[in-house]
């Protein structure tokens, strides 16, 4: 049996989509097999690259701050996010996060692979359709 174990997020990385993710709970931290959790900063003007994880869903906790988020085959569709909302992206799902406001949005992040850059799949041709 494996034991519990608590982190505190210290490191950082930089994920594929363009952000850097503060360390958490992953394979490669704790052995986790099926989830994984991490603290994401977006500062004022930050924007991700337009991506999908293929294989893993996603949910997100706002902590603080707002931030939109473009989704769908085309990015055709627009969500608002705020402190307090929670998200979910299904697997699959192309969208593209940015910051709007003037502070940092500060949201928790859990997806359902412990090694969740693996399927994450860049999408460049999105890119031009967000302005």
């Amino acid at each position: 049996m494996r034991p519990c174990q608590k982190l505190r997020p210290g490191g950082t990385y930089d994920g594929k989509q363009g952000f850097s993710y503060f360390e958490g709970i992953a394979r490669q931290t704790t052995g986790s097999e099926a989830i994984c959790m991490h603290i994401l900063r977006i500062p004022p003007g930050g924007r991700a690259r337009a991506h999908l994880h293929e294989s893993h869903e996603t949910a997100i906790y706002v902590m603080e701050g707002s931030a939109i988020m473009y989704w769908g085959e085309r990015l055709e569709h627009l969500m608002e996010t705020n402190a307090g909302d929670l998200i979910y992206i299904p697997a699959g799902m192309p969208h593209l996060p940015m910051n709007t406001g003037s502070v940092d949005a500060v949201a928790v992040i859990s997806r359902t692979d412990p090694n969740e850059q693996e399927s994450v799949k860049l999408l460049p041709e999105l890119e031009e359709l967000v302005p």
